[in-house]
């Protein structure tokens, strides 16, 4: 398995997402995406991290 560093620019409490160092609540990507999927976001909620990508379940 790959060792994941984590990335002190990025916090992240998503332990669902593969890029999360859950021990440290950090993101191990360089960088990320930030999109939305409404026509005008108005609130934070209307964000999404476009960088997502599902944890497997063996690896939890």
């Amino acid at each position: 398995m790959d060792e994941q560093k984590k990335n002190k620019s990025i916090k992240c409490d998503v332990a669902q997402c593969r890029h999360n160092l859950v021990s440290e609540h950090y993101c191990t990507l360089d960088c990320i995406s930030v999109g939305t999927h409404e026509e005008d976001p108005t609130v934070p909620e209307c964000t999404d991290c476009n960088s997502f990508v599902v944890r497997s379940s063996c690896c939890g």
